[in-house]
This record gives C-alpha cells, sequence and structure tokens, in this order.
C-alpha cells in the first residue's frame, strides 16, 4: 500500500501551468534590476499615511471610493468609470475572467507580459499569441488579422513589457477601427508615466475609452509612483464595462493601506514626475551606451531595455557580477535601477558582447 495521500484532482492544463516567476532578489552590495521597480522611497507623506490606518480589524472599503473620486478628479471622469483593483494585474484577470471562456479567444502580441498566458488559460479561454515584430513593437495588422468571431478580448500592452517600445496614437486609432466594437480591447498601460515620445498613445490624456467603449485603460501604482509592495492599481473605462470585472474581482482585495498610499501619492505629482523623468533620463542613456558596446536594443519608453539573445550565459555574466536581471527564452530584461548600476551593467554588456 503507498503511503501517498489521495489529492484532489487538478485541471491538467493548471497542474502543467508554472507559477509567476518573481524577480530574485540581489545579495549585498548588488543591484536587483529584475521586477521594474522604482528605485526611489515613497514620495513625501505616503509612509505616514499608511501608518494612520491603524484598523487592522476592520475591512477595507470594498469599493476603494476615495481613491476612485481622487482618480476621477485628475481624469476628469466620474468615479463610476473607475475601478481598483490589487495591482493592474488582478484587474486584468477579472475582465478576462467576464469577458472569455471556453472556446473562446484571447489575442495579444508575444513576448509581452508574462503573466498573459496563464490568465488567459485560467479562463479556459485559448491564447492566440501574434510575435512581435523585429525592433519588439506589436504587430497590429497581424494582431487585427487575427481577430476573429471567437475573439472576445484583446491584449494591447504599451509600453510593452519587457521589450519597451509603444504603440502610437495613429496606430491604436487605425487597429480599434479593424476590430468589432463588441470586442473588448484592455490597453495595459502600466508604464505609461514613463512614456517621453509625443507620438505615444496615453489612453487616458485622449480619452480613448469614450471613443471607444471597449476600450478599458488600465494602469499600477506600482511602478512610477513606487508603491509595488502595496498593491494598487485601477482601470478607466464605460461604467457598464467596468461591473463586468466588478462582479469578477476578488472582494476586499484592496487594502485601507494600499488605498491610503496611493491618496497620498497623487497629492505629489510634481516630485513624481521628477522622479520619472530621472528614470527616464537613465534609461536612455543606458540604452545608447549598450547599442555602442554593439547590442541591438529597441526603443525602450518604459523603465527598462531589452537586450534580444537566446544565450543563456548573458543573464548568469551579469549576475555574476552582481546585478540581477530578467532572463526569458528570447531576451533579458534590465529594469533602470539606482545611478550606480549603469556603469557596471554597461562594463558586463561590453565583455559578454
Amino acid at each position: 500500500m503507498t503511503s501517498e495521500p489521495v489529492l484532489p484532482r487538478i485541471r491538467p492544463e493548471i497542474a502543467a501551468l508554472p507559477p509567476y516567476k518573481q524577480g530574485r532578489a540581489a545579495g549585498v552590495g548588488g543591484f536587483k534590476l529584475s521586477s521594474n521597480e522604482n528605485p526611489f522611497e515613497p514620495l513625501p507623506g505616503v509612509v505616514e499615511a499608511v501608518r494612520a490606518e491603524v484598523s487592522l480589524n476592520r475591512y477595507p472599503d470594498a469599493t476603494a471610493a476615495r481613491l476612485r473620486e481622487a482618480l476621477g478628479g485628475k481624469y476628469g471622469v466620474d468615479p463610476e468609470g473607475v475601478l481598483v483593483g490589487a495591482g493592474s494585474v488582478s484587474l486584468l484577470a477579472a475582465f478576462l475572467q467576464a469577458a472569455a471562456s471556453v472556446g473562446d479567444e484571447v489575442v495579444y502580441s508575444w513576448r509581452s507580459f508574462e503573466a498573459y498566458p496563464g490568465l488567459v488559460l485560467v479562463t479556459g479561454a485559448t491564447a492566440v499569441e501574434v510575435p512581435n515584430l523585429a525592433d519588439g513593437r506589436h504587430d497590429l495588422d497581424a494582431m487585427a488579422a487575427a481577430v476573429t468571431d471567437r475573439t472576445r478580448c484583446v491584449l494591447l500592452c504599451t509600453p510593452n513589457n519587457p521589450t519597451g517600445p509603444v504603440i502610437t496614437s495613429a496606430e491604436f486609432e487605425a487597429f480599434v477601427a479593424r476590430v468589432p466594437g463588441d470586442v473588448l480591447i484592455l490597453l495595459d498601460e502600466a508604464y505609461a508615466e514613463f512614456v517621453t515620445d509625443d507620438a505615444a498613445v496615453d489612453g487616458l490624456a485622449e480619452r480613448v475609452f469614450e471613443r471607444h467603449p471597449n476600450v478599458v485603460v488600465l494602469r499600477t501604482f506600482s511602478k512610477a509612483y513606487g508603491l509595488a509592495a502595496l498593491r494598487v492599481g485601477y482601470a478607466v473605462g464605460h461604467p457598464r464595462v467596468l461591473d463586468a470585472a466588478r462582479a469578477t474581482l476578488i472582494p476586499l482585495s484592496v487594502t485601507a493601506q494600499g488605498v491610503a498610499a496611493a491618496v497620498a501619492s497623487l497629492q505629489h505629482e510634481e516630485q513624481m514626475a521628477e522622479r520619472v523623468a530621472a528614470i527616464a533620463e537613465r534609461r536612455d542613456r543606458l540604452a545608447a551606451s549598450l547599442r555602442e558596446a554593439g547590442w541591438d536594443v529597441p526603443v525602450s519608453q518604459a523603465n527598462f531595455v531589452w537586450l534580444p539573445t537566446t544565450d543563456p550565459d548573458v543573464a548568469r555574466a551579469f549576475d555574476a557580477a552582481g546585478l540581477v536581471v530578467r532572463p526569458f527564452p528570447e531576451g533579458v530584461r534590465i529594469s533602470v535601477g539606482e545611478e550606480e548600476s549603469l556603469a557596471p551593467i554597461v562594463e558586463v554588456a561590453r565583455a559578454i558582447r
């Protein structure tokens, strides 16, 4: 007789699904450049706002009303047109579960955000992966051609994680014009604040959700605002579309501390913009140095750069130098972190090229 316990039956596709892989921490004296984290401390008043939320025995406001009102005021939309979740990835999951199921299809570019395949698989829908262009951009013509009667959702990541390029406003409008109005389009703009290209689509500034009710714009406080540990993201779109995700979101998943930190952060937009500008300047300087070292680095508008390579020794070389980067089968993503990390990155990149 076996001593092994009888375990519950799990869907085979879920059993085969690898868990999300978090970026590894750096050792003493090293730099963690694997998770696209903000190297700056929280904005003024944020820590104090979190400490003030001491009622740990009470549930938070399930609607995150304070934050929705603040975001509504920032973007000039009704708070009902704002949905807050535990990071933008939780909102992606909620919208996908609301829109797609067995027999349906979800279209996205690949390689893009690594959570997309797993999120789609969990819904039971079929992922339709459209290869990136050679320069790391979305192939929007091919993506539009991939939309069929079975398509329920399209994921657009701009700037694209992990390659970095953006979708322009003109490209976005041309793409939306080719997609049926009953197909949900999720415009994933987790890195939008780092964009310096005026041609890039800005779903909120351009209010694309008003012209196209099937478009929902996703943002996060994890990156530009440096609140990654508190997990706060938001979606802006037509209230009736957001209602579908409200029904599928895990209730009470956004903490009172996260809401307080996000509201406090919104009161320091000018300082946030200064920090983001510093990171964007480092990004462009790093990318230029890597190109001078012989690497074919795409034009990144996020807080990371991309080295296209299939050589696993590249990531190992960075790790050996105390630079923890994020390897993928198609390349290596390097987050833009502390100023002191730039020179060692370039030194290693030159040595292995």
